[in-house]
């Protein structure tokens, strides 16, 4: 039984890794300090004696006892409501955190995996994005905070893999949807899901070309566990190459739905990436891996969860319906 360290694991991403490492045997540990996760999401693992949690901030010094075998670091707020309305914690998190978790997988020689982003790559100049694209990111923008944070991260984790042989591997996460995520934390899905599901318009930004590519949440916890039992430390894309513009999504939406809401749309804010989408052929080369779940059937488990949780919340549901300032 190994035991697996991950940080942020009250999030979306990290309490679905969660429940997957439990499930294949594994012993977890998860540090959160529930700024933007939620104890409520691995709630049902708190009787389980192979789970422990630990509320804490990781950019402090961080001390466990018992050997490690694996850092799954995955702390970071990953909204742009978040990153935005905390800068200077998202860069914090991203530089002192990351160090902060290197150290300890170094004392443990464990294998560190890091959560990195498609948002290294900005508003892309190369489509499909792959791996060895460097990127076209503003360092002073207002994503800057949040890509920056994680192209340093990026930076940290070779430098450790070089300097001192630790194992390392990055994922660069692409848009990724599912249960659990938060109503109102300014991502297209929830927030599409909810306004469609509360009777509210449907907020697009621009004229709506913009593309985005969903992976669905069972799929890319997979991909994760593969990269993070491989031997590649070099960046890997873990997401749905299928492409869709905003527009197609939102008319998917309100299709699944069956909702009448109109679609509202708003100007395009800065530096909003105009195309996204992972080139994925490496991850099917080196993990035999590509994702399984169709939009509709991801969805489809989507919007019973938004459902359930939007009745749970009325009569005050309709203010995470409210538009959001972008989309990531």
């Amino acid at each position: 039984m190994e035991h697996v360290l991950i940080t942020g694991g009250a999030g979306f991403l990290g309490s679905h890794l969660c429940d997957l490492m439990l499930r294949k045997g594994h012993r977890v540990t998860v540090i959160d300090d529930l700024s933007t996760g939620s104890a409520e999401n691995i709630s049902q693992h708190f009787e389980n004696s192979n789970f422990t949690f630990l509320k804490y901030d990781i950019t402090n010094y961080i001390h466990i006892e018992d050997h490690i075998d694996t850092i799954l670091h995955f702390a970071s707020p990953a909204s742009p409501i978040d990153y935005q309305q905390a800068p200077i914690a998202t860069l914090k998190t991203g530089s002192l955190g990351t160090h902060k978790a290197l150290g300890l997988a170094l004392a443990h020689n464990a294998t560190f995996l890091l959560a990195s982003t498609s948002e290294v790559y900005g508003d892309p100049l190369v489509h499909p994005q792959t791996e060895d694209y460097w990127g076209n990111v503003n360092p002073i923008g207002p994503r800057s905070m949040y890509d920056e944070a994680k192209r340093f991260a990026e930076a940290f984790t070779m430098a450790y893999h070089n300097a001192h042989g630790l194992e390392t591997r990055i994922v660069r996460i692409f848009n990724t949807y599912g249960p659990r995520m938060r109503m109102h934390d300014g991502r297209v899905v929830p927030a599409m899901i909810c306004q469609a599901l509360s009777g509210q318009p449907l907020t697009v930004f621009g004229d709506g070309s913009q593309t985005r590519s969903f992976c669905y949440i069972s799929d890319e916890v997979d991909g994760i566990y593969r990269l993070a039992n491989s031997t590649c430390s070099t960046p890997v894309n873990i997401g749905n190459p299928h492409e869709m513009t905003v527009l197609e999504f939102a008319e998917t939406i309100l299709r699944i739905t069956k909702s009448h809401s109109p679609i509202e749309y708003h100007p395009l804010p800065i530096d909003d990436p105009h195309k996204r989408q992972p080139d994925i052929t490496k991850a099917k080369a080196i993990l035999d891996w590509e994702p399984k779940v169709t939009l509709e059937e991801g969805l489809a488990h989507t919007i019973e969860y938004f459902r359930a949780k939007l009745e749970d919340q009325r009569p005050s549901a309709r203010k995470y319906a409210e538009s959001p300032k972008s989309w990531v």
